[in-house]
């Protein structure tokens, strides 16, 4: 690598001779990925580049402002990433149905987006009870005329009852529907081998889990808007990775759904819509406890690098960025959020 310096009024010229995709540094010590393709950019930094037709050499002009002008660069390009970043974070007034809203992983899904701004649709399959609650707390600040929060009853499984659940939350925001994050899932508390999964058992995994999950996605497929924001996001299990004995249709169900996933944020091509998988591990939840003993709830935890069981919050946060303008580029992705247990 050749390097010349010669000193000007405001500037300083480096002449840099290097053969193309080679990674140098600066006089101010900045990491520089030279693309042969490409424009190259940094803080501060403008460069010019020549690609020598007789040899494989790139020659880049690079025009360097002096320290203090680049320190000045840099506090102002700090202060608009930092502001960038918030507002691109921000959910503001966007619609949101969260299916198994009113408990657990779906619960604290809700709860986050309803802080980044969105409006809440909080689905659930029987009981009213939590998912009134949630919705009166999420809209204690609010006037009823314009509530941000309102709980839906409907089995995701149920082709007849998933159209109305869309309706309903249009009707009750006045808005076209956002984003998607289907959380409702269950799991055969038995912990069965295959060998010993009913038919009943499997049925009912795989009509929840599975169909519930074809139903919201296409449903939100057809509705979503296509004006960008839209997104589209599935709660599986980390469990597809590790498969562990006992799990057998619950882990067939979920892989089922990440698959289907990966298509849909391809056939999605053009609408500005995306589509991810979120893979919890072991999280404390009503879901998870059941039917385990202190011992083996012990064991998830002390298997976690982390040394302990994940918490809902630790799912939302994920959540929350991938429904976020943030999150645009994560498409068609299967995302493991478990402390490490599966990697």
């Amino acid at each position: 690598m050749h390097l010349d310096l010669m000193p000007e009024d405001d500037f300083v010229l480096h002449l840099v001779t290097i053969h193309c995709g080679e990674n140098i540094k600066s006089t101010f010590d900045e990491l520089i990925l030279f693309e042969p393709h490409f424009p190259v950019s940094a803080t501060g930094l403008k460069f010019e580049k020549v690609q020598d037709a007789t040899t494989s050499i790139s020659h880049c002009r690079c025009l360097s402002r002096k320290p203090e002008a680049i320190c000045s660069d840099v506090r102002q390009e700090a202060e608009t990433a930092m502001e960038e970043s918030s507002s691109s974070l921000s959910l503001k007034d966007r619609v949101a149905i969260v299916t198994g809203g009113s408990r657990g992983i779906g619960r604290a899904i809700a709860i986050h987006l309803h802080s980044l701004g969105a409006r809440v649709a909080l689905n659930y399959a029987s009981n009213s009870t939590q998912a009134d609650l949630l919705a009166s707390e999420l809209n204690a600040s609010y006037t009823p005329e314009h509530p941000r929060a309102v709980a839906i009853k409907a089995d995701v499984s149920d082709p007849e009852q998933v159209k109305p659940l869309f309706d309903r939350a249009e009707q009750e925001f006045g808005s076209k529907i956002h984003i998607l994050v289907n959380c409702a899932g269950v799991m055969d508390q038995k912990y069965p081998t295959l060998a010993n999964t009913t038919i009943e058992d499997w049925d009912t995994t795989f009509n929840i889990n599975t169909k519930g999950s074809f139903l919201c996605c296409r449903e939100a497929a057809n509705r979503l808007t296509r004006e960008g924001g839209g997104r589209i996001i599935m709660i599986s299990t980390s469990l597809v990775g590790s498969l562990l004995p006992g799990y057998a249709a619950y882990v067939a169900s979920k892989a089922a759904v990440e698959a289907m996933t990966k298509i849909l944020a391809k056939e999605l091509k053009g609408t500005r819509i995306t589509a991810n998988c979120v893979a919890p591990g072991p999280v404390a939840t009503e879901l998870f406890f059941a039917g385990k003993t202190e011992e083996t709830i012990k064991r998830f935890a002390d298997a976690c690098p982390l040394g302990r069981l994940g918490e809902p919050k630790d799912i939302a946060g994920i959540v929350g960025f991938l429904s976020s303008d943030a999150g645009e580029w994560t498409n068609g992705q299967v995302i493991r959020v478990n402390g490490g247990v599966v990697v």
